[in-house]
Parts: structure tokens; sequence; C-alpha cells
């Protein structure tokens, strides 16, 4: 039986843990770009933060296992929700994060990398970026406070991925497990039919999203007003400054990587919502969001390594929750493994399946027809 005062240690040992993690993982990144330079070797140890990361990690997480602790929702919570020690090292995390992806372009163009190895190095720090960035960016975009929001933005900025502070927040939120949401895979559908639609119809729905917000507040789309247009542009002054620092392939250093993170978060936004639907109502609308439309992940280190991103459920109930507050809900849809696991099942649609496909039906058994409805394409929530 885990005692409260276990879960309380447990919950001390994870404030701690976030720091250390990437304390651990960062220095793989002048490791992996140095080592095997004089055996010639370099373009493989280039795939080496991809292969840690989807290989070492899952197996590490159920090694490790499951988390253990739940901060108790009247004792815990609200004094977990002002150590300002959460919010500062995610803060801290940004320089640390384009320090990287500066230096990991000067290794890009100063290796001696074949196709091959140039290849694993964009893939491999995409990845980082994908967590470091993304994930990041969205921990903070959700907050209220104008310092977190606009970190965030630089954060997808430096991702040219811009359009996820708005669609995420105004549209994925709000559409999220209907088939209005391009970021909320179906039933049966594969990845690679997923990913092409969200790429597309997230980038469009962000520029409507946000002509409709200006319109509302009386301002003109094209003008100095649409956040988007400024993100953006960040994104293309970072592009011109690769461009300077490191020629042509700098700028394809920076596209590619940017094309990798934002395929990392589009997988794990396919593995978060498989299947799982809002009950269409009477009236037509969908019932309300709660911890049943997201799966669930507890795996410890994963948890550790995303800010509790697994925890999804109760972020979708609880939009605003810090990531050192998230819940976890037995009684949500529960994933076999964490992410890691998970994103690289989901590159096999025949096995994602298999795994994946018996437990939305039997989640759903009886009213497996709401599986494939057709979209709306309205405001349609009661």
């Amino acid at each position: 039986m885990f005692e409260r005062s276990d879960a309380q240690r447990m919950l001390t040992i994870k404030k701690w843990s976030y720091p250390l993690f990437w304390a651990i993982m960062l220095p793989l990144l002048p490791l992996t770009a140095l080592i095997g330079r004089e055996a010639g070797t370099q373009d493989y140890w280039a795939w080496g933060l991809y292969f840690v990361v989807f290989g070492i990690i899952p197996i590490l997480d159920y090694i490790i296992g499951k988390d253990p602790s739940n901060p108790d929702e009247i004792t815990e919570v609200p004094s977990l929700n002002e150590e300002r020690i959460y919010r500062i090292f995610t803060l801290l995390m940004v320089p640390i994060w384009f320090g990287a992806l500066f230096w990991a372009g000067w290794v890009f163009v100063n290796n001696d990398y074949s196709w091959f190895g140039m290849l694993g190095w964009i893939v491999s720090i995409g990845t980082v970026g994908g967590i470091i960035a993304i994930n990041l960016a969205h921990e903070l975009i959700h907050k209220d406070s104008r310092l977190e929001t606009w970190a965030g933005g630089l954060l997808l900025s430096s991702v040219t991925y811009a359009g996820f502070k708005v669609e995420h927040v105004r549209g994925h939120h709000v559409h999220v497990s209907t088939p209005d949401d391009a970021s909320s895979s179906r039933y049966n559908q594969s990845v690679y039919h997923f990913l092409p639609r969200a790429f597309v119809r997230n980038f469009i729905n962000a520029w409507r999203l946000e002509k409709q917000y200006l319109e509302r507040k009386g301002k003109k789309n094209i003008s100095i007003h649409n956040e988007l247009i400024w993100w953006y542009g960040i994104s293309a002054a970072l592009a011109v400054v690769f461009g300077l620092l490191f020629g042509w392939m700098g700028v394809v250093f920076f596209l590619g990587q940017s094309f990798f993170a934002a395929f990392a978060l589009e997988v794990i936004n396919y593995i978060e919502h498989y299947g799982l639907h809002r009950r269409e109502l009477d009236n037509g609308k969908y019932e309300r969001v709660t911890p049943a439309h997201s799966w669930n992940s507890n795996y410890l280190l994963t948890n550790i390594a995303l800010f509790q991103l697994q925890r999804h459920s109760d972020h979708h109930a609880y939009a605003k929750r810090r990531y050192q507050v998230l819940r976890h809900y037995e009684e949500s849809p529960q994933l076999p493994g964490g992410y890691a696991a998970m994103y690289v099942l989901a590159l096999v649609p025949p096995l994602w399946k298999k795994v994946m496909n018996p437990r939305v039906e039997a989640y759903y058994q009886g009213e497996m027809d709401q599986l494939f409805r057709a979209g709306k394409r309205v405001n349609n929530i009661a």
C-alpha cells in the first residue's frame, strides 16, 4: 500500500527530477556530436539522441514503472501551485534551448557528416525540439502570465510552429475528441493518414481563429495586432540568422529540425486522443470535455521528461493547471506504455491497430457507430 508519506516523498523527488533529467540528457548533445569523429563513425552517432529517446527510454519506462503519486487536491495542490521553482525551471529552459539550437547548427555544418549523418542530426535535434521547445511551449501558452505566454510563443517560433499557440488553445481545447478537431485522430486512422491533414488543417485553423479574434476586437487581420505575423516573422528572422552564420546549410538545418519537431508533436497528438470521442447529445451538440476524452499514461520516467504531459486527461479537464499538479485518473482510458513507446508503435500502423483498436472497442462497447461520425465544422458544444 502506498502511504501518504511515501507520496509526499515522491512529490519531492519529482520536484528535482525535472531539472535532473535534462541535466543528464542535454550533455548527450555534445557527446553524440563529438564521439566517433576520429573513428569515422560520426554518421551513426548523429542518430544517438533519437535512439535514446525512442529506444532506451521506453525500456527504462517499463523497468522503473508507474508514478505512484497524486497530489492531494486540498492539502498539496495549492502549495505546489505557489512554488516558484517549477515556473523558474520552465522559463530557464528557453535560453538553454536556444543555445543548444545554435550550437547544433554549428555542428551540422562543421562535422564531416554524410547525408545519412546530416539526416540523423536533424532528426535528433528536431526530436529534442519537440520535447523541449513544443512541449514546454504547450505548458507556457496555457498560462495567464504574459511572460510565460510570450516565452511559449518564442519557443514555437524556434521550430516554425507558431500556429500551435493559437490553434491549440482556441481550437483543439474547444473541439477535442470530435470530428471537428484536426488534432484528434479517428478510430482505425493510421498516423500517416493523420499527419498531413493535421499539419494543413491546424495551420489554416490558426489563421482563421486569429482573424475571428481580431474581428471581434474591431481590429484588422493583416496588421501589427495579428500575433501569428509576429511569431512567424521571428521564425523567418531566425532562418536568416542561421543563413548568415552557417550559410545555406544552416537554413536547411533550421527548417529541417523545425519539421521533425512538429512531426513529433503531431504524432503525440495522434496518440493522445486516438479513437476517443465526446458523445453526441440529443440536441446535436457534444458533451463537455471530461478526463474520459484523452488517453492517460502514468509511466514515471516519461512523465518527468515531458513535464507530466502524459497526465493528459487532467490537462484537458483543467487546461490552466501547472504541470506539477496534474493528476492521474485511473478511470480514464489508459495507454499500455509511455509516450516514447507508443510513438514507436504508432509509426507501425498494423501493430498500433492490433494493440489500440481492441482498447477503443472495449471502451466504447455498444456505441461504436459514433466513431465514424462526420464533423459539423461548427462550434457545436453543449
